[in-house]
């Protein structure tokens, strides 16, 4: 920790505040930097160490222009680890030094408590350090354009995991590169040693690779299906059943670690951003805010805060949605009885004094996700008060316009956009499709039709993983179709 006096001063009483509050953390180890020492690590993910690619460059160039264009700044950068660490930039003014530490806090106690976040590994920020090593191992022993487009590949479907198998017992994490020998001698092809300076000279790596992929086809063609009910974590199964040799099954076990990593983030990202802002108005209002600093933390709070039309702010809906959650069970606006009085003056004036609001919304931090908690709490008066409608595109005009105001809609608008992220449910069907070794999957339709230009480049992607021809089954307007990729050309075939 690299604070002055004065930042260690506000940091130990905003912390006594947060800690008085109720808000549980780990240890929270605070970083002063410049902000292209910030840029660089936001361009990694919140992390000081990634393995080498070039999307992060490509993120470097995109936040420092930004930045310089004045477009956007960053405020606040924290990552999920114990100890828990964030980010302060040198360039910002006290008075925002101060709300990114209660933000800051906050953003760690549900880390810490929220249960989708209690299957992260804690000490990701070594093991991030760990994968940047062995990518450039590879790298170094394979090329470094071999393992960047093999990168690639992989980072192009790092969405099909399946984020709540981490609940499931009988879903157990695929071995790193350490574990995966003892993997392979259950396949009978490698010779035990009880010397591990001689595990290379008995077990060459090119030697293991090759079996492997040898054992991995021929199980592969001989088991009528795989797998015996379709899989959703699609990555799982390339690790389990595609032809990799050992660098790549390393890649693709990286890959898939940091997905499941980052897979509570986009699935908490309202409640967790509501939740913060909640807290670092509550601290800085009643606590730390100076006389001379309101009118700049008003400025900068109601910034985070702003609605725009048509665009979604979880800072604003989370923190809004908390508040009211918080303002129902403190009046008893919640039950039967409430539910059932058709009165409106009577249901405006509601209140039975319960003061349950705080230990209401404690308890939704510790329990929910973002679908979870507009499905249990988002209400038609939530909705028309906070001007939430679905808005679409007028090709006549140009602009986008309210299409719809009725609840429900908006409801399923909201839920749609949040359920998986927004993105398309793929499961894998067949391993060894047309008993031929080709990959089938399915794509779980759900109204909405895939984009077939990227469905067309993933499965591209899938084929450098498959090594043999991908199929992908869904329905394209209103008709069932079967998108094909066999190493050559795409082709789309009605199913009859």
């Amino acid at each position: 920790m690299n604070l002055p006096s004065e930042y260690i001063k506000w940091k130990d009483e905003i912390q006594e505040y947060a800690e008085g509050y109720g808000l549980d953390f780990f240890e929270t180890i605070f970083e002063l930097i410049t902000y292209e020492e910030i840029n660089y690590i936001a361009s990694y993910g919140g992390f000081p160490i990634r393995y080498t690619h070039w999307r992060f460059g490509m993120q470097y160039e995109e936040l420092s222009k930004s930045y310089a264009y004045g477009l956007s700044k960053i405020y606040e950068m924290v990552i999920n680890n114990d100890p828990c660490y964030a980010y302060l930039m040198k360039s910002n003014q006290m008075v925002d030094q101060k709300l990114v530490m209660a933000h800051v806090y906050a953003h760690c106690d549900f880390f810490k408590n929220n249960m989708y976040f209690s299957k992260t590994n804690r000490k990701m920020i070594d093991n991030m350090a760990n994968h940047a090593t062995r990518v450039e191992r590879h790298i170094d022993r394979y090329g470094a354009e071999n393992v960047e487009n093999f990168i690639d590949a992989c980072l192009s479907i790092e969405n099909l995991i399946d984020p709540h198998s981490v609940f499931n017992v009988s879903a157990q994490d695929f071995p790193d590169e350490n574990q995966a020998g003892k993997k392979a001698n259950s396949h009978h092809f490698r010779f035990h040693s009880e010397k591990e300076y001689l595990e290379s000279f008995i077990n060459p790596p090119d030697v293991l690779a090759r079996k492997r992929k040898e054992w991995k086809d021929k199980k592969d063609l001989t088991e009528k299906k795989i797998p015996v009910e379709p899989q959703q974590d699609v990555l799982a199964f390339l690790l389990e059943y595609a032809p990799l040799e050992q660098w790549q099954y390393d890649v693709l076990s990286i890959i898939r670690d940091e997905a499941y990593y980052f897979a509570p983030q986009g699935q908490t990202k309202i409640m967790n951003e509501g939740w913060a802002t909640y807290w670092h108005s509550k601290i800085m209002t009643t606590k730390v805010l100076s006389d001379a600093e309101i009118i700049d933390y008003a400025d900068h709070h109601s910034g985070t805060v702003a609605a725009s039309p048509g665009q979604l702010n979880p800072y604003r809906l989370g923190v809004e949605l908390l508040k009211d959650i918080e303002e129902r069970w403190n009046k008893g606006k919640f039950g039967k009885d409430y539910d059932e009085c058709d009165d409106y003056l009577e249901k405006k004036s509601w209140d039975k004094k319960l003061g349950l609001g705080r230990e209401k919304i404690f308890e939704v931090r510790r329990l929910y996700n973002d679908v979870m908690f507009i499905d249990a709490f988002l209400t038609p008066e939530f909705v028309s008060e906070h001007l939430l409608f679905t808005y679409a595109h007028n090709a006549t005009s140009g602009h986008y316009e309210i299409s719809e105001r009725e609840f429900k809609q908006v409801k399923h608008k909201l839920l749609q956009g949040l359920t998986n992220w927004g993105q398309p449910f793929i499961f894998v069907e067949d391993g060894n499709f047309l008993n031929r070794g080709e990959l089938l999957l399915r794509h779980r339709h759900e109204g909405i039709d895939l984009n077939v230009n990227e469905a067309k480049d993933t499965l591209k992607n899938l084929f450098t993983i498959w090594n043999r021809p991908v199929n992908l089954e869904s329905i394209l307007g209103e008709k069932q179709v079967r998108f094909v990729f066999d190493g050559q050309e795409h082709t789309i075939k009605n199913i009859e």
